[in-house]
């Protein structure tokens, strides 16, 4: 998107797309894909670390339906057999 006001013809809308194009670039490329994974590598456990006081007031959210697969089989079966996920 920035790269495209490189075709104006005011020079500082030229510089400032170009210095937007190679922020994001940098941003993208180096910090995202080489500096982060390289610090959480190097940090191991201790860059998941939370406080428990921020842990306790912060919700426990199950995206990916962790608790569901937790519980098994200790869902109720409906008539068909099948295992009901919620009652409504």
């Amino acid at each position: 998107v920035f790269s495209g006001f490189i075709g104006s013809s005011e020079s500082m809308i030229k510089m400032i797309g170009f210095g937007l194009a190679i922020a994001v670039f940098f941003d993208a490329f180096v910090v995202r894909m080489a500096i982060v994974p390289a610090v959480l590598a190097l940090l191991g456990k201790k860059a998941w670390w939370l406080p428990r006081w921020l842990d306790r007031a912060l919700p426990n959210v199950d995206v990916e339906g962790e608790g569901l697969r937790k519980l098994g089989a200790g869902h109720p079966k409906n008539e068909d057999g099948d295992r009901e996920l919620a009652r409504v």
